[in-house]
């Protein structure tokens, strides 16, 4: 039975497909090839956030110069770190992810995928999660002006499904995708799985917060409105 006009906004990575630690890992590569001395838990404190904004943040942080060139290294770093990476098996989809997505299709429940990474290292968690872009709507960070914590990439994927954004729900695991949904007068749904707690999910404006896709193909009937 079909069930609502209401559509799921999934971020990618800690949502759908189990890499935030690897990207915190790449990240931690890249920075220490511009000797940038940082701590793995402080770069994970900003994963979630778009790649450029991440840097900036680190680099201010650290007490470094800003510059395009150095930016511009660095996301090649991480990138090439992280292919590396996924090319070697190490990301999978979350437990629940692919049925929690073909549950969806099967109710016609729309939903798009909206990533504050690039093309450049998304394409393998799609690949690895089995999702066509050229069959579902995928917002890249190379697609919208700015990316999380500010709602473009929500907005642009319900403008793609369609649908209002005021009655879309933003699937994320981390603050930055709460503050993203509140920004987006959307509802936001917190998942565990990218390492953040719950209370920080809350307070970040999670209405509810489950431990995975699984977690919450379990209670969808709490979020998924009936028609």
């Amino acid at each position: 039975m079909a069930r609502s006009d209401t559509a799921f906004l999934f971020d990618l990575d800690g949502t759908l497909v189990d890499s935030v630690y690897q990207h915190v890992l790449a990240w931690k590569e890249a920075l220490d090839k511009e000797g940038v001395e940082l701590s793995v838990w402080r770069i994970h404190r900003k994963i979630g956030m778009s790649g450029g904004l991440f840097a900036n943040i680190l680099l201010r942080e650290t007490g470094l110069e800003i510059t395009e060139e150095r930016l511009t290294r660095l996301r090649h770093w991480h990138a090439e770190a992280y292919n590396r990476q996924a090319t070697q098996g190490s990301v999978k989809p979350l437990p629940g992810a692919r049925e929690l997505l073909a549950f969806l299709t099967e109710q016609k429940i729309p939903w798009a995928i909206a990533t504050s990474g690039r093309m450049q290292t998304a394409a393998h968690n799609l690949e690895a999660l089995g999702v066509d872009p050229s069959k579902v709507p995928v917002v890249t960070r190379d697609q919208v002006r700015h990316a999380k914590p500010d709602p473009d990439l929500f907005i642009t994927a319900a403008q793609r499904l369609d649908c209002d954004i005021h009655q879309a729900l933003v699937i994320g695991d981390s603050i930055w995708d709460m503050l993203a949904a509140q920004r987006a007068r959307s509802l936001g749904i917190g998942l565990l799985s990218g390492g953040y707690g719950q209370e920080e999910l809350e307070h970040a404006g999670a209405f509810r917060v489950y431990e995975d896709p699984a977690d919450l193909l379990l209670h969808i009937d709490e979020v998924a409105a009936r028609s």
